[in-house]
């Protein structure tokens, strides 16, 4: 399933819910910061923004085919179960989405590592 070969077919379903993660992420924390209670959610973007930029790490990392991405695939699944967790606390529709997105791309990861 690879773009332009197939070693990396092994990671592709990883891959994909890394990069849907990543998308889900950014959307999330641009939601959150026009929400009326942003303050009580500060903590909850800064892990959305550090699991957007992990996610989106380990993605480049496994199309590469790269000699880490594995260990990459567990430091990105324990921010995942973090970052789900933190939207967790919140129950706006895209809060809800998001955790589920991320609850999917931990659980790929761990496959992985």
């Amino acid at each position: 399933m690879g773009v332009v070969t197939n070693c990396t077919d092994k990671y592709q379903k990883c891959i994909d819910a890394c990069n849907r993660c990543a998308q889900a992420c950014s959307e999330c924390l641009k939601l959150c910061l026009n929400e009326p209670d942003v303050q009580a959610r500060k903590s909850c973007i800064g892990m959305l923004s550090e699991c957007a930029s992990i996610c989106k790490e380990a993605s480049c990392f496994m199309a590469m085919d790269a000699q880490f991405a594995k260990d990459l695939c567990k430091l990105c699944a324990t921010i995942c179960e973090k970052c789900a967790s933190d939207c967790g606390m919140f129950k706006d529709d895209h809060c809800v989405k998001c955790a589920n997105e991320c609850k999917t791309c931990a659980n790929e990861c761990k496959a992985m590592a």
